[in-house]
């Protein structure tokens, strides 16, 4: 499985993205997916999850209110919306699939495949 993200960029404090993760392959069988962010000097961090049908969401707490996970399993696509972004928010955010479910959905060990990444900088 491939994954690719996308839509990044620059954005001021309050703003909006929407992140975008498109899978490619062995995608006949649908994943649990999830976003992670690192930040520079910093670990890698849960952001959001969503379930293989997309029924179950799972949100860090830091943007709990402000982000919404969702799934497209037609076009094999999972987004990030991300409102009212803070000036914390900026990193480089990765998208994930798990194609097992574990029971651990905020772990970057539960996934098997990754994407490469794409830079969120917000500015103050």
């Amino acid at each position: 499985v491939q994954l690719q993200a996308s839509g990044g960029g620059l954005v001021q404090a309050g703003g909006s993205l929407r992140l975008s993760c498109a899978a490619s392959g062995r995608t006949g069988s649908s994943y649990r997916m999830g976003w992670f962010r690192q930040a520079p000097g910093k670990e890698r961090a849960f952001v959001a999850a969503v379930t293989r049908t997309g029924g179950r969401t799972y949100y860090a707490d830091s943007v709990k209110g402000r982000f919404t996970i969702s799934k497209n399993n037609a076009n094999n696509t999972v987004y990030l919306q991300m409102n009212s972004l803070k000036p914390e928010d900026t990193a480089v955010y990765y998208c994930a699939a798990d194609q097992i479910s574990t029971n651990y959905p905020s772990k970057a060990s539960s996934y098997d495949y990754w994407g490469q990444g794409t830079q969120v900088t917000v500015s103050s």
